[in-house]
């Protein structure tokens, strides 16, 4: 998993920067419509749910947890399709939509984290990314009348954060891959 993550680091530094596109935007446009709110979702799952599904098959060869990214990838697709065949979907379902999607995207990364903290340190970033991810989700389902305005905002900050998480990982991932190819001893950062 750890050598999936290194050679494809920039597909992790992009998934950072949609996240942090779509945050931006959420929470400059908060007078956006529950139709637009949709569709911005829809496009985020699908591209971050794509790259994951790419990046999964690429190295599909000699990495036994493949799958697990690619399962969270196809979720991501699926989401985003969803969203965009039934752009009516209440405001209720889409909110358990992203719940369920972002505490499923969030189990995956912290365990991907878990089995990274043998070979890279920082990992705790994507601990924590997966936990923001996994409280955001239990937080949607818990209190789903919060009020519209409040879940976009939560939402932006939501993608900003992780955003940022994944693209600080994506840059440790490329210094240790570069590392491991020339065969120095990565250097914990």
């Amino acid at each position: 998993m750890s050598n999936i993550l290194a050679r494809n680091w920039g597909w992790v530094a992009l998934r950072g920067v949609v996240a942090i596109v779509f945050g931006v935007l959420t929470i400059f446009f908060p007078q956006i419509t529950l139709l637009t709110l949709v569709l911005w979702f829809g496009v985020f799952a699908l591209i971050d749910g794509i790259f994951m599904v790419v990046a999964a098959i690429a190295n599909r060869r000699g990495e036994a947890h493949w799958v697990a990214m690619l399962i969270g990838g196809l979720i991501g697709i699926i989401a985003g399709i969803v969203t965009f065949v039934m752009p009516g979907i209440t405001a209720i379902t889409l909110l358990f939509l992203i719940a369920f999607w972002a505490i499923v995207i969030g189990v995956a990364e912290i365990v991907t984290a878990i089995r990274l903290r043998k070979v890279l340190t920082g990992e705790w970033m994507l601990v924590l990314a997966g936990v923001l991810a996994v409280v955001f989700g239990v937080f949607l389902i818990a209190r789903p009348g919060a009020g519209a305005l409040a879940v976009v905002l939560w939402i932006g900050v939501y993608a900003i954060v992780t955003g940022i998480l994944r693209l600080v990982l994506a840059f440790r991932l490329r210094s240790w891959g570069r590392a491991t190819d020339t065969g120095a001893t990565p250097h914990p950062a």
